[in-house]
């Protein structure tokens, strides 16, 4: 795999489950993530499961879009991701890696943006992100403090 268009790290100090717990629950990612604002599962999927697909629904000020997520890891403790189309067409991967450090876990979130040219430019008036790698770096920097006080503070 190539390297990851918007990647950062934090160190929790929690257990690598409790960790997990955050980033693999759809709602629970929603209360801390940035653009990402809820979720309805598909296709009869009631939890994470590799395969299991939900609609993802983002906010950034007035716009609003909607995109399909299907899950594709779900190493427990280890490495929690999925795949992110819009229309059929793919858009991004996000990446969430746990590996032990300190008293608890370092947490690394990744994406890579799989759009072409063409599509990037239609979904930038969409969002109103024409950059969107800076843009996500910012995002998975407030999503991961926001994780860590979740994850710390329960």
């Amino acid at each position: 795999m190539t390297e990851p268009n918007a990647s950062a790290s934090i160190e929790v100090a929690a257990p690598p489950q409790r960790v997990y717990a955050l980033v693999s629950d759809p709602a629970a990612l929603a209360s801390c993530a940035e653009e990402y604002i809820g979720h309805q599962w598909l296709g009869g999927a009631t939890k994470a499961a590799e395969g299991a697909r939900f609609r993802g629904r983002n906010r950034r000020g007035f716009r609003r879009w909607s995109t399909v997520s299907t899950i594709t890891d779900t190493d427990e403790g280890r490495r929690f991701a999925f795949d992110v189309s819009s229309i059929g067409l793919s858009i991004s991967r996000w990446q969430y890696d746990i590996e032990p450090a300190g008293d608890g876990v370092r947490l690394t979130e990744s994406t890579w943006d799989r759009r072409p040219g063409w599509l990037r430019t239609i979904t930038g008036y969409v969002t109103g992100v024409h950059q969107r790698d800076p843009y996500n770096r910012a995002n998975i920097e407030t999503t991961l403090r926001r994780i860590k006080e979740t994850a710390e503070g329960a």
